[in-house]
């Protein structure tokens, strides 16, 4: 499918990394760019240039833009060229701007305002978790929550973002590298006894550590070391190098159209950044640049490096410059090590290449507009993962009806009884090791697939559903592409109906049932829940598995609410009935109940924040209150106990009375 792409990007100054525009107009798609017209990168200022020459830039794909400010996460952008661009109609906006920047929210503001509907990706490389100060933190959060996709550089910056509101996955996709440009030459290491031709490449300043790697050039008389670069320290670092004579050299700034041949006469390259209080290696481009260009690498475990860096150098502590020499050397002297790391890095330069970061942008997009479809899923029976906890017999009549279809069982209370009755009905079996709660448990599944690809259905041990009826889930989940999860109408064993369908837990929800008007609330049906849930693959791959933290219930309201934040969709399936004995898996009233309202607590806590626990615990204390007063019987002495644990928090009885276990790492399969 061709898409119309609209990409903020003020780096887009700079005509090697526009490669990805190129890439995904390569790919079919109608990529437009507003980038800064003017920037400094590198330490030198760059105006945008557009060859007319070009046919991958086609004319007004790219379209230079004033700015207000130079600070990367406080400037703004002219907004007139952003009005009359957010006019437009466009399949995916992808705002490459940090989400607590003020040009993030400037696109997201002219968004709102010109009322275009367009998903947004947004994009992050910090890898340090600041906490910033108001209004960033607030626009920062809105930014997440609402955004359809992340993509960010490095693993770390995705779990900070999680952290901080983003609902679903982040892409992690590196930066790009042009691998034709930086080419290998066909060389081999130095001969024994010859110099080692030590090279670093990246901005002469304290935090990149190379008054380290300054230091490992004195201890290990051998290498020789040429510093491509400019800024703050270098004349420091020239006084410092004086006492090595011709060993070390420095070279300058280079261009992007000169770093190939400098890297080219290289035979290794360093990279000794260091971690500072405000500072951490998001990714280091020039390790990419390197091994596509033939160079191996050694550089520290600083930040992102580890991950890009992978199997295909070496690494050394930070600021050891012992070790970092003894690396340097070593690469260059041990038999075959050179060849190898050279290998490898030039198949991990292939992974970083342009093209590659072209296709991973256009699988993100395509998942954002729901046109990413999963054949495997289309064609094939969900698998049926069912979470145990005790009642071998009871899961005996849930999984009997079931067993023609992919069954995995993971017993969180590890009895032999289960592993058994898995073994008689030929149904998979899985050990967890410990009971970490339901969302741990299917998470287990999930991560162990039998049938990878396919649309999860997610059944209780007390429930029963048969084959037809599940395909039947099938079918109508399939049908609507927007949709994530469906449920089933349900009964439980005597006939009466239960309700499955409901509104998402708000504060004002609380209060609405708290007055009496909770009937307002029962108008919206937001998502579904029950005893058989059947989640979408593409949606699953989209918003990732249940939240951990919840050990028991909520956690599919959860994950509903994740997936409605990210543009899905829930419904439930009235033709289809499933038969609920209810609670059949738990003999302690107390502890459901505890367990219930905790599960409620940190919902509204992670959705509405503190104070939106706050306000909605107020509401349904008072509700529970009247009702205990209002109340005959057993009814009014159970809203006495429900008053009494809000009043003290859910969340810590939980954690007082009923403390989770310590995991225990083992893990049985069975057929």
């Amino acid at each position: 499918m061709r898409m119309r792409v609209l990409r903020l990007f003020h780096s887009g100054v700079m005509t090697a990394w526009r490669a990805r525009e190129r890439g995904l107009r390569g790919l079919g798609h109608d990529v437009t760019l507003l980038s800064a017209a003017r920037w400094n990168e590198g330490g030198a200022d760059v105006t945008l240039s557009v060859d007319p020459s070009d046919a991958q830039e086609p004319p007004g794909s790219v379209r230079p833009v004033r700015t207000l400010g130079r600070h990367p996460a406080l400037f703004a952008y002219d907004p007139r060229p952003l009005w009359r661009a957010l006019g437009q109609r466009w399949d995916v906006l992808d705002l490459h701007e940090e989400p607590f920047a003020v040009s993030t929210l400037q696109a997201l503001l002219i968004r709102a305002l010109r009322r275009n509907p367009a998903p947004y990706a947004l994009y992050s490389a910090q890898n340090i978790d600041k906490r910033y100060p108001v209004p960033f933190r607030w626009m920062e959060r809105w930014a997440l929550r609402h955004a359809r996709a992340l993509i960010v550089c490095n693993r770390e910056a995705g779990e900070i973002c999680v952290r901080k509101g983003f609902p679903g996955v982040p892409d992690v996709v590196p930066l790009g590298v042009d691998v034709q440009r930086f080419a290998p030459v066909d060389r081999e290491p130095p001969a024994p006894g010859a110099p080692v031709r030590v090279g670093y490449v990246g901005r002469l300043a304290p935090h990149k550590g190379v008054t380290v790697l300054l230091e490992a050039v004195a201890a290990y008389p051998d290498l020789v070391l040429t510093i491509v670069g400019a800024g703050p320290q270098e004349a420091e670092l020239r006084t410092k190098a004086s006492g090595l004579g011709e060993r070390v050299s420095f070279a300058g700034s280079a261009t992007q159209e000169q770093l190939p041949a400098l890297l080219g006469g290289l035979d290794v390259l360093a990279v000794p950044s260091l971690t500072t209080p405000g500072w951490v290696e998001q990714f280091g481009r020039v390790v990419v640049e390197a091994m596509a260009a033939g160079v191996p690498v050694v550089a520290s475990d600083s930040g992102a490096l580890p991950d890009v860096v992978g199997g295909a150098g070496v690494l050394v502590p930070e600021g050891d410059a012992v070790a970092l020499g003894a690396a340097l050397l070593r690469v260059c002297r041990e038999p075959g090590l050179w060849a190898r790391l050279r290998e490898a890095g030039l198949e991990r330069a292939q992974e970083c290449s342009w093209p590659s970061v072209a296709a991973r942008y256009d699988a993100a997009y395509r998942r954002m507009t729901r046109t990413a479809r999963s054949e495997v899923a289309d064609r094939s029976d969900p698998e049926v993962v069912v979470v145990a906890y005790g009642a071998p017999e009871l899961l005996r009549s849930a999984l009997a009806p079931v067993r023609d279809l992919a069954v995995t069982v993971v017993d969180n209370s590890s009895l032999p009884e289960i592993r058994e009755l898995c073994a008689e009905l030929g149904v998979r079996y899985l050990d967890p090791g410990w009971n970490g709660g339901f969302a741990a448990g299917v998470n287990h599944g999930l991560a162990q697939r039998a049938t990878p690809g396919t649309d999860v259905l997610l059944l209780n041990p007390d429930a029963v559903v048969d084959v037809d009826g599940i395909r039947a889930l099938h079918r109508a989940l399939r049908a609507e592409p927007d949709l994530a999860s469906v449920a089933p109408a349900q009964v439980d064993g005597d006939g009466g109906r239960a309700r499955v369908a409901w509104p998402f837990p708000s504060p004002w929800g609380s209060w609405l049932e708290a007055v009496g008007l909770g009937r307002l609330n029962d108008r919206r049906q937001d998502y579904v829940i029950g005893s058989v849930l059947l989640l979408r693959a593409e949606a699953l791959e989209q918003v990732g598995g249940l939240d951990e933290d919840f050990f028991l219930y909520a956690e599919e309201t959860d994950w509903a609410r994740r997936a409605a934040l990210m543009g899905w969709r829930h419904r439930l399936v009235p033709e289809v009935t499933a038969v609920h004995v209810g609670a059949a898996t738990s003999s302690d009233p107390a502890r459901r109940e505890t367990h219930f309202h905790a599960g409620q607590e940190r919902y509204l806590r992670k959705h509405f924040g503190a104070a939106g626990w706050q306000v909605a615990r107020a509401g349904q204390w008072a509700g529970a209150t009247v009702r205990s007063v209002v109340l005959p019987g057993e009814r009014g002495a159970a809203a006495r106990r429900r008053a009494a644990l809000l009043r003290q928090g859910p969340w810590a009885v939980e954690r007082e009375r009923f403390p989770r276990p310590e995991r225990v790492v083992r893990e049985k399969v069975g057929p």
